[in-house]
């Protein structure tokens, strides 16, 4: 059995089941106690020991005729009431009697042969008149004896006895309880773990799942409605929040494009330049809030593309920016394809995001070189500064930035996270060969 633990349900149901339990047991008892004390009208019983020991006590002597035998028991009596009396008849009609018999009892003597069991107490304290009748054998044969009656408490007996019948009921309660209290909690909430199990499933990438509610509890009920509720609520917001982005970049897209072309036509010179690269930079904003939009509502099927064209496309189309940057691009590949399922746009924008990350931050010198490995590996890699270790996974959150003067927004490195995800791949940042950074893409191969 599991260990309990502070807030455990089981634990609080069977300390509180059993601590119950005790308490209506206990009340019962005194209850029992009570009643039985009331019924009997003085609260006390008859000890027969004083029949019992004269029938043990009766032999017969070498003629066949009764005596009374000095035995231990008898001489104990004795010690304890030197006063006592009895008499025994025997199945044959003999009799015979010690001590001075009661004058209330001496009728009664006589007839012995009609009574077999009696207890009599008279109601007067201190019941100097209380005797018993019984039949017993002992050494000499059966007899019906009548004697004396000592008067012991019934309370005590009572309590005694229904001690020794309160600890069986008490262990089979708590045996029960322990074994029943963990199964019945376990089959109860086995729809929770169900609960839990899809619960842990839901996340930004898989929106509209909503928890079961058919096989929990109808006290936990409300709390899986009032989950469904949150999530819907969540979902409602975060479609309306990615509605603005989308709705917002498009809306950009007109102006900057606008005011690239004014810029464009201002004369030659490094205001102009500055400008045009300022404008660049607020385009390819808009373009990379545009591209999370599209990865997150990209619903079609991804095709086989081959990882190495890929990286020798991106490497032709940017090397003029990357010379111009005082850097040399190459790309590193084998003449064999990388053949992975995706999606080529995406995963071109991808490599198109490092390289340009590379050109900014390489300290504007050295190489960057893209390799393509056969187990589905991209690598870009600089000769820059690097990047701390302690910052390396900081830099792939949305809007971070190594250096807060940096330009950017900081969503170049978060859109090359998502596309790489949504592959089913993971990005990590590496040592570079030398120094400076090294970005390594690595998703799963076209299954053979």
């Amino acid at each position: 059995m599991k260990p309990f633990f502070h807030n455990s349900l089981k634990r609080k149901l069977i300390w509180q089941l059993l601590l119950f339990q005790v308490v209506l047991l206990f009340l019962f008892i005194l209850a029992l106690v009570a009643f039985l004390v009331r019924v009997d009208l003085g609260g006390v019983l008859i000890d027969a020991e004083v029949a019992e020991t004269a029938a043990r006590a009766i032999m017969r002597d070498e003629h066949g005729q009764l005596k009374l035998g000095e035995t231990e028991e008898l001489k104990a009596l004795r010690r304890k009431n030197p006063a006592f009396w009895f008499v025994a008849q025997s199945e044959h009609g003999e009799i015979i009697q010690v001590g001075d018999i009661p004058p209330v009892y001496q009728t009664m003597a006589k007839h012995l042969d009609r009574v077999s069991f009696a207890d009599i107490r008279d109601m007067v304290p201190p019941h100097s008149y209380s005797a018993v009748i019984r039949k017993t054998i002992g050494p000499a044969g059966e007899f019906t004896v009548l004697g004396e009656g000592r008067l012991f408490s019934l309370t005590f007996v009572v309590l005694f006895l229904s001690n020794l019948l309160m600890i069986p009921i008490l262990t089979i309660l708590v045996i029960i309880t322990i074994v029943a209290i963990p199964w019945i909690i376990t089959r109860a909430f086995s729809g929770l773990a169900v609960v839990a199990g899809q619960a842990e499933e839901i996340d930004i990438d898989r929106r509209g799942n909503r928890l079961p509610d058919s096989n929990v509890p109808a006290e936990v009920r409300p709390l899986v409605h009032a989950v469904n509720g949150a999530l819907q609520r969540l979902d409602a917001g975060y479609e309306r929040h990615q509605r603005f982005i989308l709705d917002a970049a498009h809306e950009l897209r007109t102006p900057i494009a606008i005011l690239q072309t004014r810029v464009e036509t201002l004369p030659a010179g490094a205001f102009r330049t500055r400008l045009l690269a300022d404008t660049g930079r607020i385009a390819a904003l808009a373009e990379q809030l545009l591209d999370l939009q599209r990865l997150d509502r990209n619903k079609t099927s991804f095709t086989c593309v081959d990882l190495a064209v890929i990286c020798k496309r991106v490497a032709a189309d940017l090397a003029p920016l990357a010379i111009s940057s005082g850097y040399e691009l190459s790309v590193e590949s084998g003449e064999t394809s990388v053949l992975v399922m995706g999606d080529a746009g995406a995963l071109e924008r991808a490599v198109i995001n490092l390289v340009q990350n590379a050109i900014e931050y390489g300290g504007q010198q050295g190489n960057i070189t893209l390799r393509v490995e056969r187990d589905g590996i991209i690598e870009v890699f600089d000769e820059g500064t690097g990047i701390p270790h302690n910052e390396r996974e900081k830099v792939f959150e949305p809007f971070y930035r190594l250096h807060p003067r940096d330009h950017g927004a900081g969503l170049g490195l978060n859109l090359v996270k998502e596309i790489v995800s949504r592959h089913g791949g993971h990005i990590t940042i590496v040592d570079g060969i030398s120094s400076g950074a090294c970005f390594r893409i690595t998703i799963p191969l076209v299954s053979p």
